[in-house]
């Protein structure tokens, strides 16, 4: 399997050399040249497999050479040993037909845990193979940055240096980056948005010189390992309600639009799914998009939902290089419009396209806080804002919809993430796992650095250990 990226003026890869690429030089990102197909037999032979196993099933195609089945099966098999269900993604039954798909289970409670596990034990192996070092830099809204620091504390090839923005993320979210004590992982606030600390990442992945320097590599849903892994658990949840011989609609909290083009790519792989509803919070410029045709940034607005508070969606370029019939050219042109005028317009068979792969819906406070109370009422279930999102999106979008078809949400964090905001809604405070008991008291490290990227880049190579004659 070889790897092309969506600007279409950088080298093509094979999944190991993608897997620690990242970004792309040409500043796109990659997608496979093609996408594997698995038949009817394969998809039904997922219902009651051990998740491991199917997650070897879905990544071994788009991996090829790079990794064998066994090794993979290994790495399967240890990252999600760790999760707090035997199933680690298991559905619970919300109403008639609808279910909430539980990604929380992993560690650090949020969904990005189901690949970034995976992750660190793929680039480790790699990097072993190669005998090789690797400095990690991500932006975070919220939970990639505590799910990247948890996968990869302690290891002895990679440095991880996640950027988040300062008072902009939960207190249980931020703890989750700065409390492991672990000398290779390092949490930055940065005075900025999320946006602005994205804009950072991708500064310093274009700027080749400092990239070859720390041998950078990124774990931000730009690295398409990331969403291949997050592909697998919609075959999983389609499979254990009937697929291949009924089809699924998803609901999906997204702000980068990476849990969505996952769902896309399993759709694009043969599953079944009926519909795919992207939800949105306030922030809601992928709805404004689908309905308008253009795709027009708009003023950050703090939220009950930080992991959605974003208006650059990184992994939309993805979509539409795809939608666009892969044509690299026009990628590029928006792309260009995106970053000198804050907007471009859809073309229109890309605009077409979306409509009829996506539905779209934006939920406001007072809808995540009516939708938190309704759904706890009628189903003695507790969600979070983002989760709550999109199940306002699915009845929004779904409610008059085949009533045969089952509606999965996507739960993509636990309620204990946002105890602060759970409480204001419903006067009950979700505790945090036994397991992450001393998370509240345990001892902080981060810096609180400028929206600069010559500070942040000083910062990591002072820090970094690849690149370094004294820890060659």
């Amino acid at each position: 399997m070889k790897y092309v990226s969506t600007r279409g003026e950088a080298p093509i890869l094979n999944f190991e050399e993608v897997l620690l690429a990242g970004l792309a030089r040409d500043g796109g990102l990659y997608v496979p040249e093609r996408w594997p197909q698995l038949d009817a037999a394969k998809i039904a032979s997922f219902a009651g497999r051990p998740f491991a196993e199917t997650a070897v099933e879905v990544i071994h195609p788009f991996v090829g050479t790079s990794v064998g089945r066994e090794a993979l099966l290994e790495m399967s098999r240890d990252a999600y040993a760790s999760f707090g269900h035997a199933a680690v993604t298991p559905l619970i039954q919300i109403d008639t037909n609808r279910f909430v798909l539980e990604l929380f289970h992993g560690p650090t409670l949020a969904f990005k845990d189901v690949a970034m596990q995976l992750l660190a034990r793929l680039m480790d192996h790699v990097l072993q193979k190669r005998a090789g070092r690797a400095t990690i830099i991500g932006a975070t809204s919220g939970d990639t940055g505590g799910a990247a620091i948890e996968a990869f504390r302690g290891t002895s090839n990679v440095d991880v240096f996640i950027l988040f923005p300062d008072g902009r993320v939960s207190d249980v979210q931020r703890r989750m980056m700065t409390t492991p004590s672990e000398s290779n992982v390092h949490a930055i606030a940065v005075r900025g948005t999320f946006d602005d600390c994205q804009a950072l990442v991708k500064g310093m992945f274009n700027h080749h010189a400092f990239r070859d320097r720390v041998q950078l590599s990124g774990v931000n849903s730009i690295n398409w390992a990331r969403i291949v892994a997050q592909i697998t658990y919609y075959f999983v949840a389609a499979a254990a309600l009937g697929s291949p011989h009924r089809r699924v609609s998803f609901s999906v909290p997204t702000g980068n639009f990476g849990d969505i083009f996952a769902g896309y790519g399993a759709k694009r792989m043969g599953l079944p799914i009926d519909r795919l509803v992207i939800a949105s919070n306030e922030n809601d410029i992928l709805p404004r998009t689908l309905e308008s045709a253009t795709y027009e940034t708009r003023g950050v607005v703090a939220t009950t939902s930080p992991s959605m508070d974003i208006q650059v969606s990184s992994n939309f370029e993805r979509y539409l290089y795809e939608a666009s019939n892969r044509e690299s050219s026009g990628v590029r042109r928006q792309m260009d419009s995106l970053k000198q005028a804050g907007r471009f317009e859809l073309e229109g068979q890309v605009a077409s396209a979306m409509r009829v792969d996506f539905a779209a819906a934006s939920a406001g406070e007072d809808d995540v806080a009516r939708t938190v109370r309704k759904v706890l009422e009628d189903s003695q279930y507790l969600v979070e804002p983002h989760t709550a999102c999109g199940v306002h999106a699915l009845k929004y979008c779904l409610n008059d919809s085949d009533q045969t078809v089952p509606q999965v949400v996507l739960a993509t964090a636990h309620p204990a993430k946002f105890p602060d905001a759970m409480e204001a809604i419903t006067g009950q405070r979700p505790k945090l796992p036994e397991r992450l008991k001393s998370l509240m008291s345990d001892k902080e490290r981060f810096p609180v650095l400028d929206n600069d990227q010559a500070v942040i880049e000083t910062y990591i190579e002072n820090n970094a250990r690849a690149g370094t004659d004294n820890h060659a």
